[in-house]
């Protein structure tokens, strides 16, 4: 196991997100889909990121990485974020989908990665 990539993509998945989420409450673009839309997508490309970084062949590979990393998003939810909204905030089912698209977006990396021909 790859523990600088396990914990390093953990925590840069979680901070890109807070960040992002961060920048679009500070200007009031929470409302409606478009956010959730940028939102869903700079995830994804994240989760599909950090998996090609494993340079793996296949997705069971990947699957170990990828739920440690939502198991680190939501620890750090828990230390940063709890404080502030308290523990609600895992009542809301758009956090566990956060959580399972962490999970199951890595898991996608093989099909995304870039195929060399053979010399």
């Amino acid at each position: 196991m790859k523990y600088g990539h396990l914990f390093g993509y953990g925590i840069v998945i979680y901070s890109v997100m807070f960040l992002l989420w961060s920048g679009f409450v500070t200007y009031g673009f929470v409302e409606g889909l478009v956010p959730r839309l940028v939102s869903l997508s700079v995830l994804i490309t994240l989760g599909i990121i950090a998996g090609n970084s494993l340079r793996t062949q296949s997705w069971r590979d990947i699957a170990p990485y990828s739920l440690a990393w939502a198991l680190i998003a939501a620890a750090l939810d828990a230390i940063f974020s709890v404080p502030f909204t308290g523990w609600s905030l895992f009542a809301d089912w758009n956090v566990w989908l956060g959580y399972a698209i962490v999970a199951l977006a890595p898991l996608a990396a093989p099909w995304f990665r870039r195929r060399t021909a053979l010399a």
